[in-house]
């Protein structure tokens, strides 16, 4: 008898299960590496750990982490959105600018979510039923609402909140148990994604949509109507961190419409490690990357170094993360026929 078929079958498995336990991946990486960060930057720069930093890290953080988790829904539906800056900061001016003409801030709010509900239905039914590719579609929606915002709802780029909203403006700069409430907000807003999308059947069915969406027809799943609505859930997330963003500093400036905030949503999710492809990736993996990029952001921040110059980093690093993820994601037979997005 040969000396290998005396060795236990559970012996033989105890190699392989062991280096399946430290085998790195990308999320572990991203983790990795935004500890070393952390320490890095807390060693050599002077005004990192300091408390004012601190909270303005985390409530970028918290802003950049709740457009991520919008953002999450509809890559692991394979599809993309970037109207959302420009959904966030219109449908946020207009509950602003509705509540400076005297209408109550609470039904301000509501019709903010009601455009934003609006908005992404419309940019759901042309990509679900017109068949538009989603990376139009959302980009021409994304230029007709910031032309509506600036030219129909406000006739400027930055709008005051108004005075005696205390209690709204404590969303942003309050905190609670020592904790700020963007963070608060933040992790709730996760939670209940967390859970929409692993125990509800309407979760299973963006991820099965992501992964085969023919093989989603087949079985019965609604593709259409689901792909709608992973662009109403991203809305309402792009709504709930302009809240945020204008409780923060009491105004809302459209002209982060321009900006390149829609970028460092899309590295948050492809270094988090939720493929283009769709179908996998959660919550868990918008959080590790969000650190990593509240992080680096930051950094760039305090060491002053210019926009032009940050712009560049980014880039990079997006089109790095993008690589990585053709190479531990590669397109499948569907994906070559239709595209990714």
């Amino acid at each position: 008898m040969a000396a290998s078929e005396t060795i236990p079958e559970n012996a033989r498995q105890t190699p392989r299960k062991s280096f399946r336990r430290v085998m790195l991946t990308q999320e572990l990486i991203v983790v990795l590496v935004s500890a070393a960060l952390f320490i890095f930057f807390s060693v050599t720069l002077d005004g990192f750990l300091t408390s004012a930093n601190i909270l303005n890290f985390i409530r970028n953080v918290a802003i950049l982490g709740m457009l991520s988790l919008g953002m999450a829904v509809v890559v692991i539906g394979r599809g993309v959105d970037l109207s959302l800056i420009a959904v966030m900061a219109v449908s946020m001016t207009l509950s602003i600018v509705m509540a400076n003409k005297g209408y109550s801030f609470p039904l301000a709010l509501v019709a903010g979510v009601l455009l934003v509900t609006a908005v992404a239905v419309v940019m759901g039914f042309l990509i679900a039923y017109v068949e538009i590719p989603a990376i139009f579609a959302t980009l021409a929606v994304s230029a007709i609402v910031y032309g509506m915002g600036r030219g129909i709802i406000a006739t400027l780029d930055v709008n005051n909140v108004p005075d005696g909203l205390d209690w709204f403006i404590f969303l942003g700069r309050g905190s609670l148990l020592g904790i700020p409430m963007p963070i608060w907000v933040f992790a709730v807003a996760a939670l209940l994604l967390n859970l929409f999308l692993r125990k509800t059947g309407l979760g299973r069915f963006i991820y099965a949509i992501g992964d085969n969406i023919s093989t989603a027809r087949i079985t019965g799943i609604p593709v259409r109507p689901v792909i709608i609505l992973q662009y109403v859930i991203a809305a309402i997330m792009a709504f709930l961190a302009g809240c945020v963003t204008a409780a923060s500093i009491a105004s809302m400036n459209m002209r982060m419409v321009n900006s390149t905030l829609i970028y460092d949503v899309l590295l948050v999710v492809i270094l988090g490690g939720i493929g283009l492809t769709g179908g996998r990736g959660g919550v868990r993996n918008v959080l590790v990357g969000t650190v990593l990029i509240g992080l680096l952001l930051n950094g760039m921040t305090i060491l002053d170094i210019s926009f032009i110059v940050q712009n560049l980093v980014k880039s990079t690093v997006l089109l790095a993360a993008l690589i990585v993820d053709a190479i531990l994601n590669p397109r499948d037979e569907q994906t070559s026929q239709q595209g990714d997005i």
